[in-house]
């Protein structure tokens, strides 16, 4: 083979190889993306010196990436809630957590159960809260179990505090004579 002619097409070879700037950016963000990982976590949330939640967890991993930060607890949640006078309002579990800053949303997910002291009892597989929104929804199967009755449907939407809430598609209603028997 001529010299000459390998030469020019290795030079042809490498000039039409050009990768786009903006595609190259995106995958080192990804490549780039810091995790931060702290165990038995216990995270307080207070207002104005009033505790108002603490969140625990086994597992926290912190996701730095600029364009989507986020907390993951991949090993399960626990959420506790209180009140203005320092009283415990309620507490949520779950085995899954996600807080998305940027949305301002937190996802829970797998045998997701919110208790408040009032004995009510919300059992449901995800549950979503907006934080802009203060509110509370799914579209998932839930079942709310009180000292009277048992309501279970599909979809909820509820203020973030539960005080109102809201079944979607309504399947059933079972009223409890025994308040015994809601802890089945």
């Amino acid at each position: 083979m001529n010299p000459w002619l390998a030469i020019a097409l290795l030079a042809l070879v490498m000039c039409a190889c050009e990768n786009d700037p903006a595609e190259v950016a995106a995958l080192n963000a990804k490549l780039n993306t810091s995790v931060e990982r702290a165990e038995k976590v216990k995270i307080i949330y207070s207002d104005s010196a009033v505790v108002r939640v603490i969140i625990s967890g086994p597992v926290m991993l912190s996701y730095l990436d600029s364009s989507e930060p986020r907390q993951e607890f991949p090993d399960g949640v626990h959420v506790d809630f209180f009140g203005p006078n320092r009283e415990k309002t309620g507490e949520l579990t779950a085995r899954y957590g996600l807080r998305m800053e940027r949305k301002g949303q937190v996802v829970v997910r797998d045998s997701v159960v919110w208790e408040s002291v009032k004995q009510e009892k919300l059992e449901t597989e995800e549950l979503i809260w907006d934080e802009k929104t203060a509110k509370v929804y799914t579209q998932k199967f839930v079942r709310i179990t009180r000292p009277d009755e048992i309501i279970y449907g599909y979809g909820l939407r509820a203020n973030q505090d539960f005080s109102e809430a809201r079944i979607n598609a309504v399947e059933g209603r079972i009223k409890v004579d025994d308040p015994g028997q809601t802890n089945q």
